[in-house]
């Protein structure tokens, strides 16, 4: 995995993060659980790479 991808899910698990304190500490349940997706989806990619990784 390249550096990129490692910066690339490390800044959208970040804005993940501040969308889903956004939501919750303006109680909006839509951003919160937008921003608990970008989290997800962040994982996601990351342990995607790294089984890419493992069979490098």
């Amino acid at each position: 995995m390249g550096l990129d991808d490692k910066i690339e899910n490390a800044a959208e698990k970040l804005g993940g993060k501040a969308k889903e304190g956004t939501g919750r500490a303006t109680g909006d349940e839509r951003l919160e659980s937008e921003g608990h997706a970008d989290q997800s989806k962040a994982n996601l990619k990351q342990a995607g790479e790294n089984v890419k990784d493992a069979f490098r």
